[in-house]
């Protein structure tokens, strides 16, 4: 695989660009990119050409997460505001806001059926599922205390959840927390699993290979990407190159290879057989906060396309083969 840059559209937001997801295609569209800015707005992009569709408001403060539900009719958007405003793609019209406490709404997935929206949950040390017929919340998954040397020290105590992410099948979920572990819950019984160790700062993205359920990719503030088995607690692999902390990771369609962006300013490529990096883009000229491959699907998708966004405010495509 080769990636080949198309476009890059410079100040596509006002202010830094911190989210970025694929908004599937459906039988009257083809696919959209979704972006989510500190300037409080998320846009949607054409996926060939990065021609702005339109722009959506209702947020008072940035947008930290955006993520779209399978079928591609709806959308959610989460703010440093507090509320994720779940709305529909073609009409804007908003279909639900959920309101959580401060510091309480991260990064957002919706489940492969669609049927579940999971918000990492900050600072209460949870993942929070919302039924999306209902829009109402149907269970809180929280992290349990890890024994420690000090059990009377609290500081240490609570995990601030960044990100999530769901197994190809639905039935496990990773988050990734501040302190750097990850931990696994088996959804349809609401149950913690385990924690993957081996990170030491920050796990800001995590992503599941789309054809082994467990096969678990995480970026890491620690500079390195890190693949485990997910179900057998394993550390599989270790992949390093990026100069800076490591914020978003995400894994082609066909789960050959790993797009990665970084503070480093940097975009990378990964082929997972060799366990490498194979190329690096320099697009940005700061920190790259989202990388993201097009699903397939779409009658006019002429090849596969990878995007990123950064905190200079611009936007990247790039195609690959």
């Amino acid at each position: 695989m080769k990636l080949g840059g198309i476009k890059s559209v410079e100040n596509a937001h006002d202010d830094s660009v911190w989210a970025v997801t694929w908004v599937p295609a459906t039988a009257i569209r083809p696919p959209l990119l979704l972006t989510g800015s500190l300037d409080e707005t998320v846009r949607l992009w054409r996926s060939d050409d990065l021609i702005l569709e339109r722009t959506n408001t209702g947020h008072c403060l940035g947008v930290a997460s955006v993520a779209a539900h399978p079928l591609g009719s709806i959308a959610a958007s989460s703010s440093l505001d507090s509320f994720v405003r779940v709305f529909d793609v073609d009409s804007n019209t908003t279909l639900a806001t959920l309101e959580a406490p401060p510091s309480e709404v991260w990064q957002m997935r919706f489940d492969p059926k669609g049927a579940i929206l999971a918000v990492a949950g900050g600072g209460s040390a949870s993942v929070k599922l919302w039924d999306t017929s209902t829009w109402e919340l149907i269970a809180t998954l929280s992290i349990p205390r890890q024994e420690g040397p000090k059990p009377t020290d609290k500081s240490g105590s609570k995990k601030f959840v960044l990100s999530v992410a769901w197994s190809p099948d639905g039935k496990r979920l990773a988050c990734g927390s501040m302190d750097g572990t990850i931990s696994v819950f088996d959804v349809p019984r609401a149950k913690f699993l385990h924690h993957l160790e081996g990170h030491f700062m920050p796990v800001r993205s995590l992503v599941y290979s789309p054809y082994d359920p467990r096969l678990l990719f995480t970026a890491s503030d620690d500079g390195n990407v890190h693949m485990y088995d997910a179900e057998g607690k394993a550390l599989v692999g270790t992949m390093s190159g990026h100069a800076s902390w490591v914020l978003c990771v995400d894994v082609s369609p066909d789960g050959a290879a790993i797009a990665t962006g970084s503070s480093d300013r940097s975009v990378r490529l990964w082929d997972l057989s060799m366990r490498a990096s194979v190329q690096t883009m320099s697009n940005h000229t700061d920190q790259v906060w989202g990388v993201a491959f097009r699903p397939p699907g779409g009658n006019d998708v002429r090849s596969g396309r990878l995007a990123s966004v950064s905190d200079d405010k611009s936007v990247s495509l790039y195609d690959y083969s």
